[in-house]
């Protein structure tokens, strides 16, 4: 063993094992050491502060369009058509005519209605007259008599301008008259469907609103409306009534907006697609990056003078990578966001510079 020490040396491992332990250097700070060893062995992660934003809750929904104002114009009588004014999609005023059905007896029954009340009027005035002179022929039994007969005569020229007024059909309400299929020489029976008549200067957008978002409706609230048949325009309404129970079937609620149509673009019976948002308060925000799961649900965690600290949250809602929670956090708190699944309850965190700050 001598002659291969002195011929190759001696190895450094024996070296080591005969080399004295090294003494402890009294003077070196005990303190820094500990804090370096806690240092070494936190966990570095990112964060940042809690943030609260608003959340527009926003709901789509298929509709149709409804005139505001329409009529389905019926005949009271039956008769033979004469005469018609029902150009299809032409405009209308209240009282204008449509139809005239032949009137030729109505009008031969006011002729002799009139002339039964005439006659009835001569007799009266005939009857006071004589009264008048003191003609004790004319009682006043015969008078009231005769005054009877005139005011039963003056009811039968009523009933019968009534009845030649119903062989003329005239618009109900302004607006739009729909098609028709009635011509002149057609026989028309009473109830018979003739014509529809549309205001649609405004119209009725008609949908339904599920349960879960019947906190968004309020009468006069605003609605976006748009449809297939004018890709990109948008028109506007507002809210005017919605039903005061769910249906059993679907739990929705069917409500009514009121939309301008002054320009008549839209008609009645288009499909709509709806639209209604509505902003909340201010709500806790976080990247969805620091929402972490466990068996006791949703949480994430909070650096706390350099020790992580669990908290319970409650997902309220979602928008891409971001997540409105309710959580006992106060705004402002540094949330980890990054590196949150090595933690543990009151670990040592190390807090990183995100990519944001070194943009920044």
């Amino acid at each position: 063993m001598g002659a291969y020490g002195i011929a190759f040396g001696v190895p450094e491992q024996i070296t080591q094992f005969w080399a004295s332990p090294p003494t402890e250097d009294t003077t070196a700070p005990r303190g820094g050491d500990r804090g370096a060893r806690a240092q070494s062995s936190a966990t570095t992660v990112v964060v940042a502060p809690l943030e609260a934003r608003s959340y527009t809750l926003v709901l789509r929904t298929i509709g149709s369009a409804v005139s505001l104002y329409s009529a389905d114009v019926i005949a009271a009588e039956a008769g033979e058509v004469v005469e018609i004014a029902l150009q299809a999609n032409a405009l209308v005023e209240k009282g204008d005519t449509l139809l005239r059905l032949d009137d030729r007896t109505e009008q031969l029954a006011l002729e002799s209605a009139r002339a039964h009340r005439d006659q009835a009027q001569d007799t009266v005035t005939r009857y006071k007259g004589l009264q008048k002179n003191s003609n004790a022929v004319v009682t006043d039994v015969a008078l009231a008599e005769a005054e009877v007969e005139l005011r039963l005569a003056e009811a039968d020229v009523g009933l019968a301008e009534i009845a030649l007024e119903n062989r003329t059909i005239v618009a109900p309400i302004s607006g739009r008259l729909g098609l028709s299929d009635i011509n002149v020489g057609d026989w028309l029976s009473a109830g018979e469907a003739i014509v529809s008549v549309d205001d649609s200067t405004t119209l009725l957008a008609t949908f339904e609103v599920p349960e879960r978002s019947i906190g968004l409706l309020a009468k006069g609230k605003p609605v976006l409306v748009t449809t297939p048949t004018y890709t990109g325009r948008l028109f506007e309404g507002t809210i005017t009534a919605f039903d005061s129970r769910l249906d059993s079937v679907t739990r929705s609620a069917t409500v009514q907006a009121e939309i301008d149509n002054s320009e008549g673009d839209l008609l009645a019976g288009m499909t709509l697609v709806i639209r209604l948002s509505n902003e909340t308060d201010p709500l806790p925000m976080v990247p969805s990056t620091a929402i972490t799961w466990d068996r006791s649900g949703a949480g994430m965690w909070v650096s706390e003078e350099g020790q992580a600290r669990r908290v319970p949250v409650t997902i309220l809602y979602r928008n891409g990578d971001r997540v409105w929670i309710e959580a006992d956090v106060a705004v402002g708190a540094q949330i980890v966001t990054e590196g949150a699944s090595k933690l543990r309850e009151g670990a040592q965190v190390e807090t990183a510079r995100s990519d944001a700050d070194t943009d920044a």
